[in-house]
């Protein structure tokens, strides 16, 4: 069953982090019409989230490096590369740092954004789903 959910959880991650990195690289604006009604969040109230500090904790955009993330599980997953001790402890090891950075960025959003973010905190979720599922492997 993890077979299945881990490359399923990390392509929803992959599509929330690459809608994020689009709106931090300026390609789309955050109330674009066509994007579905649960991704509206508003100019404003998106900038507040993707242009703060605390959306490049390691220097890039969050959501990049959430890309590369869920990028490398579906790899691995899909091509039996995460079966290897050294990638599964390195994939093991970025969870473990996306779960504390998602305490700390919801923290962040509950606390001194104070921004509701639907998508953000589902990509939380999503992470700490995907580590249960990297433990039980």
């Amino acid at each position: 069953m993890s077979t299945a959910l881990l490359p399923a959880l990390s392509l929803v991650g992959l599509v929330i982090s690459s809608h994020f990195t689009a709106i931090a690289y300026r390609w789309i604006r955050a109330d674009e019409k066509w994007l579905p009604s649960f991704c509206h969040l508003g100019e404003k109230t998106c900038a507040s989230i993707v242009f703060t500090p605390r959306a490049r904790v390691f220097g890039l955009p969050n959501s990049v490096l959430g890309q590369v993330f869920y990028a490398g599980l579906i790899v691995g997953t899909l091509t039996g590369i995460l079966d290897i001790p050294l990638v599964f402890g390195l994939c093991l090891a970025a969870s473990i740092v996306t779960v504390g950075l998602g305490v700390f960025l919801s923290y962040s959003l509950l606390f001194i954004t104070r921004v509701p973010c639907k998508l953000c905190f589902t990509s939380h979720g999503i992470n700490l789903v995907i580590f249960g599922l990297l433990l039980m492997r």
